[in-house]
C-alpha cells in the first residue's frame, strides 16, 4: 500500500496535538493510503523563531509529501498568519525542495479546537467516568475566547476531580496534549471559520495531487 507522509511544524511542542486532527481531515477527505505523520521536533536543533530557518531543518530531518505549518492566530487575523507562512515558504529556494504546504492557523489557538468534546476531555484527564459538570463554551463561541488554553486547562482540572496537593501536582499540559487522541469525529469544528478554511485547503491539495481514493 502506498503511504502519504506529512510533517507538522508547530509553534511549540503542545501543538503536536494537532496531528490527530490533520490525520482525520486527510482520511475524511478521501486519502485512502496509509498516513505517516511526524511532528518536527526542532528542540536542540534550531532556536530561531524565524519560519524560514525552521522550515528548512524540518524538511531535512523529516522529509515528507506534505508539509503543515502551524501558527496560532492569537490576536492577529488568520489571513495575516497565512500570509506570513506563505512568504516564508516563497523565500526557500534550491537546493531545498519544498513539498506542497498547508497553513494551519487556529483562531485564537489550537486549544480552541479541543473544547467541544466533553468525553475526550474527561478521558484525557484520567477520570473517564467522572460526572463533574464542565460547562464547555458553545461551539460557535470558541473562536471568540480570549485564552482557549486557560479554558481547556481549567476543564481538565475540573474533570480530574482532584483537589489539594494532588491537583497542584496534576500535569495539566501533558493531559491537554492527549485530548485530541480521544476524539473520533472532528466534524463539529466545521462550524468554525478557521477549521473550515483548513479543510478547504486540504481538499484542494488532495485533488491537485490525486491523493484521493
Amino acid at each position: 500500500m502506498k503511504a502519504l507522509r506529512y510533517t507538522l511544524l508547530t509553534d511549540g511542542s503542545s501543538d503536536a496535538a494537532l496531528i490527530p486532527i490533520l490525520t482525520w481531515l486527510l482520511t475524511t477527505n478521501g486519502v485512502g493510503w496509509a498516513i505517516q505523520a511526524e511532528w518536527a521536533d526542532l528542540r536542540g536543533v534550531c532556536q530561531s523563531r524565524k519560519l524560514v530557518k525552521r522550515i528548512i531543518p524540518s524538511l531535512a530531518l523529516y522529509p515528507c509529501d506534505l508539509l503543515f505549518v502551524h501558527r496560532d492566530a492569537e490576536r492577529e487575523p488568520r489571513e495575516k498568519r497565512v500570509h506570513e507562512i506563505n512568504k516564508a515558504i516563497e523565500k526557500i529556494v534550491a537546493p531545498h525542495s519544498v513539498p506542497p504546504a498547508v497553513c494551519v492557523v487556529p483562531v485564537r489557538m489550537q486549544e480552541a479546537w479541543l473544547l467541544f468534546d466533553e468525553a475526550a476531555i474527561r478521558h484525557a484527564s484520567g477520570n473517564r467516568s467522572g460526572r463533574q459538570p464542565l460547562h464547555l463554551p458553545p461551539l460557535k463561541q470558541l473562536e471568540k475566547l480570549l485564552d482557549p488554553k486557560v479554558e481547556l486547562h481549567k476543564r481538565l482540572k475540573q474533570a480530574s476531580h482532584l483537589s489539594g496537593r494532588r491537583l497542584k501536582r496534576f500535569p495539566v499540559r501533558k493531559h491537554a496534549r492527549r485530548v485530541a487522541e480521544f476524539i473520533d469525529d472532528f466534524s463539529p469544528l466545521r462550524a468554525l471559520s478557521a477549521f473550515a478554511a483548513l479543510e478547504k485547503d486540504i481538499q484542494q491539495i488532495i485533488e491537485q495531487r490525486s491523493w484521493g481514493v
